[in-house]
C-alpha cells in the first residue's frame, strides 16, 4: 500500500491577483481589496505588502500612504473570486483523483502513489504552470505526508523565492530542518492562546512541538493538539475530504452601507437576507425549521443609542420555500423594530436542518394538518427551482418585490470592479 501524500495549492494574493487578471496595466502597481462598505484592507499585492499596509487596517489609516505611493483600491467583488476560483478547483482535478477544496483559494490533492512515476517537485511545477497557463493566476505547491506539514511546506514555498512555489516534504530530514526555522505559532491550528501556553511549556518552535510526547500534550490540551503532534512526524490524522459537510446553520447578514431608520428599508434588507439564505439552504438540498431575524445599532458610535435584540420563530414543518421565511421573518421584525434607532446591521439565520422527507412529526401532531403542511406541490418546488436557475446564470434576474429594486440600504461598494466572468455586458474589450 502507497504512503499517503498530500499537496496543498494555495492561490498566492487570490483577491489582488483577480482584480489585476484582467488590468494588465496594473501588472506592477501595488493593490489593495477592501471588505465590506470599504472599511478594511482584507488583501493585498505583493507591491502592497511590501509598501507595510498591514491586513485588516481600516483604509483611513493609510490613505495617505496609499495615495503617496500610487496604491489602487478596489471593493471586493465576490463574483469574480468565486468565479475564479472555481476555474482554477476545475484544472486541479483535472490533475489529481482526488480533491479537497478546502477554501476559495485553498485546495488539497491526494498524490498517494505518484512518487512512483513522477518526481513530485516536477509535478508541483506543473500544476503551477498549468494554472499560471489557463487562468493567469499565481499558485504556491507544498508536499509532504500530512495536511498539517504541506501546510507548512505551502508555508515555506510562499516565503523563500529559491523554492520556485514548490516544496516537497516528503523527506523525514528536510521535514526537521523546515520545523527548526519556523516558530510554533505557525503551525495550522496553533493560535494565539496556544501559542502562549506551548511557549510557557519551553515549545517555541514547530521542531519542538513535533518532538513532544503526544500523551503528555493530550493531557494538558486536547485530542486535537496531540493530532497536530502526529501529523508534524508524517502520521496523516487527517483525511481527504472531498465532500465538503453539510452546513448546520445559515447565516446571511451585512452591514448597511447606509443607516437604516425607517421599517419599510429595514424589510427590504431583510427580505434580501432571507432570499440568499433560502437560495443557499436548497443548493444545500436541506430544509429548515428555525428561523432566527436580528438587528443592531452600531457598538462604535457615540451618536447611536445602543439597541441589539433577535427574535426565533419554530415552524411547524422544516421547508426551503422563500415565501415561507419571508412571512415568517417580518412577524419576526414587527416584533423586534423600535422607532429611534439607527440601524447599522441586520441579518437571518436558518438552522435545524433535515433532507427532504425525513422529518418526524409529533406524537401529538393532527396527521391531517401534518399531511396537508408536508405536501410542497410541484408547482412550488418547480417555481424555487426556476428562480435559482434563471439567477444562477444572470444575476437577480428574478426577485420578491419585498427586497426592493435600488436598495440604498447596501453597502458601499464605491471602488467595484467589473464582473469581467459573469455578466455579459461587462466582458472585457479590447481596443
Amino acid at each position: 500500500m502507497s504512503k499517503t501524500i498530500f499537496a496543498l495549492v494555495d492561490c498566492n494574493n487570490f483577491y489582488a491577483s483577480c482584480e489585476k487578471l484582467f488590468r494588465p496595466d496594473l501588472t506592477h502597481t501595488p493593490v489593495v481589496v477592501l471588505s465590506n462598505n470599504d472599511g478594511c484592507v482584507v488583501a493585498r499585492s505583493k507591491e502592497a505588502k511590501k509598501l507595510g499596509i498591514k491586513m485588516g487596517v481600516p483604509v483611513f489609516q493609510v490613505r495617505e500612504l496609499m495615495r503617496q505611493q500610487g496604491v489602487l483600491a478596489f471593493s471586493s467583488n465576490y463574483a469574480l473570486y468565486a468565479d475564479i476560483s472555481q476555474r482554477v478547483m476545475s484544472t486541479l482535478e483535472m490533475l489529481a483523483p482526488r480533491v479537497e477544496v478546502y477554501s476559495i483559494d485553498e485546495a488539497f490533492l491526494d498524490l498517494s502513489g505518484l512518487q512512483q512515476l513522477q518526481s513530485l517537485t516536477e509535478f508541483g511545477h506543473g500544476i503551477r504552470q498549468r494554472i499560471q497557463k489557463w487562468q493567469g493566476i499565481s499558485v504556491c505547491v507544498g508536499i509532504a505526508p500530512s495536511k498539517t506539514l504541506a501546510k507548512l511546506a505551502n508555508h515555506a514555498a510562499k516565503t523563500w523565492p529559491q523554492t520556485a512555489g514548490v516544496v516537497d516534504l516528503t523527506d523525514k530530514a528536510r521535514q526537521r530542518k523546515l520545523l527548526a526555522l519556523l516558530p510554533v505559532g505557525e503551525v495550522w491550528g496553533i493560535g494565539g492562546k496556544l501559542t502562549k501556553r506551548l511557549q510557557q511549556l519551553g515549545i517555541n518552535t514547530a521542531l519542538q512541538l513535533a518532538d513532544a510526547n503526544p500523551n503528555y500534550i493530550r493531557q494538558h490540551f486536547s485530542v486535537v493538539v496531540e493530532r497536530t503532534v502526529r501529523e508534524l512526524n508524517g502520521e496523516s490524522c487527517l483525511a481527504l475530504e472531498e465532500m465538503a459537510a453539510t452546513k448546520k446553520q445559515i447565516i446571511s447578514s451585512r452591514s448597511f452601507g447606509e443607516r437604516i431608520t425607517n421599517k419599510p428599508q429595514m424589510a427590504e434588507a431583510i427580505s434580501e437576507y432571507i432570499s440568499r439564505a433560502c437560495t443557499k439552504l436548497r443548493q444545500e438540498q436541506q430544509q429548515a425549521k428555525h428561523l432566527t431575524v436580528f438587528l443592531r445599532t452600531s457598538p462604535f458610535s457615540d451618536k447611536d443609542t445602543p439597541y441589539s435584540a433577535s427574535k426565533s420563530i419554530e415552524l411547524d414543518m422544516p421547508g426551503s420555500d422563500t415565501r415561507l421565511f419571508l412571512s415568517k421573518a417580518m412577524q419576526l421584525l414587527d416584533a423586534l423594530w423600535v422607532n429611534g434607532h439607527r440601524y447599522a446591521k441586520a441579518g437571518v439565520m436558518l438552522a435545524d436542518f433535515y433532507d427532504p422527507g425525513v422529518y418526524q412529526p409529533g406524537l401529538f401532531d393532527q396527521p391531517a394538518n401534518f399531511e396537508q403542511q408536508q405536501q410542497q406541490t410541484a408547482a412550488d418546488q418547480k417555481l424555487m427551482q426556476l428562480m435559482d436557475k434563471l439567477n444562477a446564470k444572470h444575476s437577480k434576474t428574478i426577485w420578491f418585490a419585498s427586497q426592493g429594486a435600488k436598495q440604498e440600504w447596501g453597502m458601499k461598494r464605491e471602488l467595484l470592479s467589473p464582473a469581467y466572468t459573469t455578466n455579459w455586458q461587462q466582458l472585457p474589450v479590447a481596443k
